[in-house]
């Protein structure tokens, strides 16, 4: 019985202890430590959604929900497939800066198939769709999203 408690023990204590330091999404704790200001104009928005809808949904899914299958699986040519958008994939762990880098200039080299986009939208229509992506993720995501941009633009 001793014998089984201490091997018990040391799990349930790391198990409580990684529980604290949930920094997910959805952890209550660190959603409410930030305010939340979504700044994001309503007008844009919309024509970031035209856009999209237009460029965009094809790969991305429809409203950035992604396609059928895992996006974080190589094709046969050892590159991913389009992710979703939503706050269900990675897109939110990156700043406007960075998204805004690969609308304009496609999937990093070897990574994916998005095409370069800045010979066939305005740098305006390419905010705006970065706009709209934003607008995609939930209070939760769009807070820590927010810490880590306001973070990118201090640093």
């Amino acid at each position: 019985m001793k014998r089984t408690a201490h091997l018990i023990l040391p799990g349930l204590l790391a198990g409580i202890l990684l529980s604290a330091c949930d920094q997910s999404p959805n952890s209550r704790a660190g959603a409410e430590t930030l305010a939340l200001s979504r700044d994001l104009d309503s007008p844009q928005v919309a024509r970031g959604r035209a856009i999209y809808d237009q460029h965009c949904a094809e790969c991305h899914g429809a409203q950035g929900k992604g396609p059928i299958g895992d996006w974080r699986i190589r094709d046969a040519e050892g590159k991913f497939p389009p992710p979703p958008l939503d706050d269900s994939a990675h897109a939110w762990h990156h700043p406007t800066a960075v998204l805004l880098e690969v609308v304009r200039e496609g999937s990093p080299q070897g990574q994916g198939n998005m095409p370069a986009w800045k010979e066939k939208l305005s740098e305006q229509e390419m905010l705006d769709v970065v706009a709209y992506i934003k607008s995609l993720w939930s209070d939760p995501v769009y807070q820590l999203w927010l810490k880590m941009e306001r973070q990118s633009l201090d640093g």
